[in-house]
């Protein structure tokens, strides 16, 4: 009996993994900070995109990525690898956890 419920326990735990296991993908749009995102542009009072961007993050705003095609803000749990790209367009490769809309940066390259 408990190497029955020790292999059902093991079978769940696998089955369970195997489903959870996220892809990595690659996401495109722009480096900002999660203020301006909000609204989908930057403060033209600000500067240009790369100041806007730094003067908001320095301000206490997070780097997000925003695809102005869909209109979505990803959070981004990395915030050393964007700041190289402020206010840039770029592709990144991570995974996404869509409850909280989470990238999980692996890599940050500017778009061609």
């Amino acid at each position: 009996m408990k190497k029955t419920l020790m292999f059902l326990a093991v079978a769940v735990i696998c089955v369970g993994t195997s489903f959870s296991a996220q892809k990595s993908a690659t996401f495109s749009g722009d480096i900002m900070d999660s203020a301006c995102a909000k609204g989908g542009a930057h403060n033209p009072a600000m500067g240009d995109a790369k100041a806007c961007t730094a003067a908001c993050v320095k301000a206490g705003s997070k780097y997000v990525l925003y695809d102005g095609t869909t209109k979505t803000v990803y959070q981004l749990d990395d915030q050393k690898k964007p700041e190289a790209f402020a206010g840039a367009k770029v592709s990144v490769t991570g995974t996404l956890d869509d409850a909280t809309k989470t990238i999980h940066v692996a890599s940050i390259k500017a778009a061609s």
